[in-house]
């Protein structure tokens, strides 16, 4: 997938003023990037394929246009940033480095999305939400992250974490303190990425 036909993915899935406004953030992310390391500068030639519609198919996986979304460890927008432009509910980006964060709530602020869309400085066990849908892009092992988080959560709540190759040992470890129902999608943006789906967590 190079740049045109990513910018083309996002406009046939959610429209051409999301890609726009998608543009507007991704052009703030590599000025920023002078300031403060939010992506590798290898990546920025490839921004759309590799961050920004890599973020974005986690919108469909969603199966769900409304409720509370919550991104752990959101860093420069990705996933949730692209989640915050282009789905319509509420969506919480939890970073705790403070730079980013404020770097998060200047692109909310010029997007004009604060009445739906808030920047948590904190650690994810600091912040007092429940969450329909939780996403981390390859924040910590999954069994840290379900407890880091498992106060966010609820039975209905649908975790999506984008991985590199799924490694089957960890959830075989994951099994052993915690019910769910899993399944993984495959990265339409790379073949070595795989994007794993909890349903119904709860722990033994």
């Amino acid at each position: 997938m190079n740049e045109d036909q990513a910018r083309d993915w996002a406009v046939q899935h959610f429209g051409e003023d999301a890609a726009s406004r998608i543009d507007w953030f991704l052009d703030r992310v590599v000025v920023e990037n002078d300031q403060q390391n939010l992506i590798s500068p290898s990546t920025i030639g490839t921004i759309w394929s590799r961050h920004a519609v890599d973020s974005a198919q986690l919108i469909p996986l969603a199966d769900r246009t409304e409720g509370q979304w919550i991104d752990i460890g959101t860093g420069g927008g990705f996933p949730g940033m692209i989640v915050a432009i282009a789905w319509p509910g509420r969506v919480a980006l939890v970073e705790p480095r403070k730079k980013r964060a404020e770097f998060l709530e200047e692109c909310v602020d010029g997007l004009g999305m604060g009445d739906r869309v808030t920047v948590h400085a904190s650690k994810i066990e600091a912040v007092p939400l429940r969450a329909d849908i939780i996403s981390a892009r390859a924040v910590a092992t999954v069994e840290n992250l379900l407890r880091a988080a498992a106060h966010c959560g609820k039975q209905e709540t649908r975790w999506l974490l984008p991985r590199g190759r799924l490694d089957e040992r960890e959830i075989k470890t994951l099994k052993r303190q915690w019910r769910f129902v899993f399944h993984v999608e495959h990265s339409i943006t790379s073949a070595e990425s795989s994007i794993v789906i909890l349903d119904r967590v709860e722990a033994r």
